[in-house]
């Protein structure tokens, strides 16, 4: 089976049309403009994405985690000129905590139907999840926001207090270090924590369960000395053999209501189709 128009059958029977419309732009030559098209309309009135963009929340009202979602799809597309992306940094700007980061998911969570883990203190404090990626994607693309100075602050003050990591934790910061303009700065953080990082890492590519494997921290060549290139050729060898019999890449956490493993499955094809081109496995 051929990776690419296995991955297009299994989204044409599964994926969502936004999905489909990503694989279109990025691997048949199909619009970029009806991706964006799809994109705002998972963006709220308050320039917050919603409405299950991340399929694990499933309510219509904007959260912090779904912007993550919508610039990782504006990065793939080149497209951080659309006007989606200062309507969402006033959108942050209005939710950021008094510590200076947006918080991991807001209270008005418990109005929805959501994934059993998206739960929050009341008043809850900012958070590197989703704070670092979003700031890191921003700094990427030369986006001016007065969010993004606020926000790029706590993200280095909150990295300076890390000590010990979660794996979800551990790819903003990655995220962040490699894309923030203070090379000097990063690449100092970066081996202080290359140790606390790399423990989060499952190196072994059979690892069951919610693994978080080098490819999930290194989608595309990172600037930052973070895998040898030997361990990124087996999770790349790894990668293509993971490849369903359907044409589709499945989620490896939990799947706590059906239509989200299709959802998760579609959006992850594309991204991972993303991370063979990146590294040469697939046509340019």
């Amino acid at each position: 089976m051929d990776v690419l128009d296995g991955a297009e059958r299994y989204l044409q029977l599964h994926g969502r049309l936004i999905d489909r419309l990503r694989f279109a732009a990025l691997f048949r030559g199909g619009s970029r403009e009806r991706v964006l098209d799809a994109l705002r309309c998972y963006q709220n009135p308050d320039g917050g994405f919603g409405h299950a963009l991340e399929p694990d929340l499933r309510g219509a009202g904007s959260q912090p985690e779904p912007v993550e979602v919508a610039f990782w799809i504006l990065d793939e597309l080149d497209a951080f000129d659309s006007p989606m992306v200062p309507a969402a940094c006033d959108y942050l700007a209005g939710v950021t905590a008094p510590d200076g980061g947006v918080p991991f998911v807001l209270p008005s969570v418990r109005e929805t139907l959501r994934a059993p883990w998206w739960e929050t203190d009341d008043d809850p404090p900012g958070n590197l999840i989703p704070t670092a990626s979003i700031a890191g994607l921003l700094h990427e693309h030369g986006i001016t926001h007065p969010w993004l100075a606020t926000a790029t602050e706590f993200c280095w003050s909150r990295i300076a207090d890390v000590k010990e990591i979660s794996p979800y934790e551990a790819r903003a910061i990655v995220t962040f270090l490699n894309l923030v303009p203070d090379r000097a700065r990063a690449e100092a953080e970066f081996a202080r924590l290359r140790g606390a990082i790399l423990a989060t890492v499952a190196l072994d590519p059979d690892a069951p369960g919610e693994a978080h494997f080098p490819l999930d921290f290194a989608p595309e060549p990172l600037r930052l000395p973070l895998f040898e290139q030997d361990v990124l050729d087996t999770h790349l060898d790894a990668l293509v053999a993971a490849q369903s019999a359907e044409g589709g890449w499945s989620p490896n956490f939990l799947m706590w209501t059906p239509v989200v493993e299709h959802e998760w499955s579609g959006y992850l094809t594309v991204a991972r189709l993303n991370t063979l081109r990146a590294y040469g496995r697939l046509p340019a």
